[in-house]
């Protein structure tokens, strides 16, 4: 039997299992302020301590800190502004806690501190002012005694556990890692890994290889692009569209104020359609979900290799709690006004439609399509950007309001509320465009109305992938413009040096005497505390949504992501060297223990291949155009395949108020649509065509057909 260990002196724990949350401003309140020791955390407001109250807490630590064995070490007293206090730990202290935790201990001393730099040191503990020096490596949990020979390589631990920054290393990560100038190089993950900790070592580790296996995509887009650039001028629906022989007059845009219009007009379209809509788009679209895939199981592969390499394998998941939601109300009122901005904006492009449609400039006129979809789509997208912002704040309000018991649970929670807010946000609009627009706007003489008397919009003959195409580019280009270099670069910026001169102004305030260059510890704490990977995950899972889901439409998605990325690693790598305080190492076995991101890209991946099969076959004019090449094309050919998909419509079957007022063509008798109805001297006037059923079919079994092929 064993005796049991009756413990003379107080215990001292230096080490931390990651399962007891870290406090952070707005979301855990220290026990010490709750004036109750487990108290429920939404009770921690009530009541508020006095000063008094607080300075007793604080001597009653200070006194316990100093019975455990540590000595304190202060600054000169000062009236205002923020000061620190220096923990040092003495050798006896130290070999207890290291017998007790059963750690070796290095029986060699190293005669310089940066020779240990690459054995990962993370904590360096120093007796007061003097040349011993113990140094604990939480990722190997063993400590090494080191022989400092400069006084500037001691490192001390701050009262409120802010940790210092080992300089060698971070120089080293400077050059190496965050700088512009080494972009052609690959990230130093291990030593990223040794400085950060496992979490941001894996999460940088996964997007290099993310990065690196966009570049086969990206260059596959590129010639896509360049195939329908060198082959626009062959394209015979392009053509037709073009020829102002063919005299094809198209149906008014609105009701009474629209007049008719020359299908001419919409050329440059037609061909700007065509560069993203040929037929080695398809194979393209093939190509990335083979690639989405083989993505996630190279990663699964590189991972394997990091845990084995980090010495992984022996952690184990840590259980958690389901994911409830207790304001469920409130994430459907966000569905409600995700929905009705998508809506918004297409009210306001119907209205503008008709509005500008009064102008009596011609030329004026002939744009007005091209006006009111361009500025729609940067109203989209400003208000893309702008949910954005107050729905992270919303999913981090709900997240607190459910009391997460860790920070581990409150990180899983969190990253799954801002994926389902922010991918709804940002793909609604994407989605709306791709399957929604111009299906059920009706027919002239039949058009279905919002509001009573404005008439759904309509895509343009050439169809609407040309539009998804823009909506797309837009909305991914401005996320990664405005938040990349706004959000990431310059509000920090700003941040930071008002931060900097607020300091100084309270330091000019005290006597000369009493001013001493700063330590490199006070430099450290005016920087911004660090908020988790969570918001570095959510970036990247939206582009890899824009990437995957919607590539069919935009083929050089993967190239502007590639660029995004290569840039995005060393912005993020100076930010976390230079631009926050370092954070605390965390071990994790892999990127899953975040919400389980892995399982959010298997639900991207699942959604790939159906969206790209969907996308082709329902808006692009692919499927329309193999349909009339082999069924009802004469010579096996493209000609007349825009004759094909325009449908007559009798002006004199306008509904009373409906028909233009005023207009500029005559001997008009009948005007073109875009749709497959039979022509109104046919018995079944304005009914679905033949045509369109064999168009649906063909469109239906291409679907299955793209399933099956992958």
């Amino acid at each position: 039997k064993y005796k049991k260990r009756q413990s003379s002196k107080p215990r001292l724990s230096i080490t931390s299992n990651g399962s007891i949350p870290i406090p952070i401003l707005g979301r855990w309140e220290t026990e010490a302020e709750s004036g109750e020791a487990g108290a429920p955390a939404g009770e921690v407001e009530e009541p508020r301590l006095s000063e008094e109250e607080k300075a007793l807490m604080r001597e009653e630590f200070e006194a316990g800190l100093l019975e455990a064995g540590l000595q304190i070490e202060r600054d000169k007293e000062r009236a205002t502004g923020l000061g620190f206090i220096r923990l040092h730990i003495p050798w006896p202290i130290l070999s207890r806690e290291a017998e007790l935790q059963k750690i070796k201990v290095a029986v060699k001393k190293v005669s310089r501190l940066h020779t240990v730099v690459s054995d990962v040191i993370v904590l360096c503990m120093s007796a007061p002012l003097k040349g011993d020096l113990l140094c604990l490596d939480f990722l190997s949990f063993r400590f090494l005694h080191v022989n400092c020979l400069e006084s500037s390589q001691s490192s001390f631990l701050v009262f409120n556990l802010c940790f210092t920054l080992i300089s060698d290393v971070r120089q080293l990560l400077h050059e190496e890692w965050a700088n512009y100038g080494v972009m052609h190089k690959y990230q130093p993950v291990d030593l990223i890994r040794k400085y950060f900790g496992e979490q941001i070592g894996l999460y940088f580790a996964w997007l290099g290889v993310y990065t690196q296996l966009l570049i086969p995509p990206s260059v596959l887009g590129i010639i896509v692009f360049l195939y329908g650039i060198f082959t626009v001028d062959a394209n015979v629906p392009s053509e037709e569209t073009c020829d102002d022989n063919l005299n094809i007059t198209m149906c008014p845009l609105c009701d009474g104020v629209c007049d008719y219009w020359r299908l001419s007009t919409v050329c440059s379209l037609a061909r700007a359609s065509y560069l993203f809509d040929n037929g080695a788009t398809v194979l393209f679209a093939i190509f990335m979900s083979l690639w989405a895939a083989c993505f996630l199981e190279h990663w699964k592969r590189r991972q394997m290799c990091l845990k084995h390499a980090w010495d992984l394998t022996s952690l184990e998941d840590e259980e958690s709690c389901l994911l409830t939601f207790v304001c469920t109300c409130v994430v459907c009122v966000q569905i409600f006004v995700t929905f009705s901005a998508v809506f918004g904006v297409a009210v306001y492009r119907i209205c503008m439609l008709s509005v500008w449609s009064m102008n009596p400039d011609p030329e004026a006129k002939a744009s007005v399509r091209m006006t009111v979809t361009t500025t729609g789509i940067i109203l989209n997208m400003l208000v893309v950007l702008v949910l954005e912002e107050v729905y992270g704040a919303i999913a981090v309000w709900l997240t607190e309001l459910e009391l997460p018991k860790t920070k581990e649970e409150f990180e899983e929670r969190l990253i799954f509320k801002s994926f389902f807010l922010k991918s709804m946000n940002a793909f609604a609009p994407i989605f709306y465009v791709a399957f929604f627009k111009g299906r059920f706007a009706g027919r002239p003489g039949d058009y279905v109305y919002v509001f009573g008397d404005y008439r759904m919009e309509e895509c343009a003959p050439p169809g609407c992938l040309i539009e998804l195409c823009i909506q797309l580019s837009m909305i991914m280009l401005g996320k990664q413009l405005i938040q990349n270099n706004v959000f990431e670069v310059l509000i920090p910026y700003v941040q930071f040096h008002s931060y900097i001169k607020k300091r100084a102004a309270e330091n000019n305030e005290e006597n000369e005497e009493e001013k001493r260059p700063k330590q490199q510890f006070d430099k450290d704490f005016t920087l911004e505390p660090f908020e988790g990977v969570s918001p570095e995950y959510m970036e990247m899972i939206i582009q890899y949504g824009f990437v995957s889901l919607f590539v069919a439409s935009f083929p050089l998605a993967p190239a502007f992501a590639l660029l995004n990325n290569v840039i995005e690693i060393r912005l993020d790598a100076a930010k976390f060297v230079t631009e926050i305080r370092r954070p605390d190492a965390v071990r994790c076995k892999d990127i899953g223990t975040i919400w389980h991101i892995m399982m959010i890209f298997h639900v991207i991946n699942a959604l790939c291949l159906s969206s790209q099969a969907f996308v082709i076959s329902f808006t692009s004019e692919f499927v329309p155009r193999m349909v009339f090449q082999y069924m009802y094309s004469v010579n096996g050919t493209m000609n007349g395949f825009t004759e094909h998909s325009l449908s007559y419509f009798n002006i004199s079957n306008f509904p009373a108020g409906t028909a233009p007022t005023t207009t500029l063509f005559t001997g008009v008798s009948v005007c073109r649509y875009k749709d497959y109805r039979d022509p109104p001297w046919e018995p079944d006037a304005y009914t679905f065509s033949k045509q369109y059923w064999s168009v649906l079919a063909a469109k239906l079994a291409f679907v299955i057909f793209f399933q099956v092929c992958k």
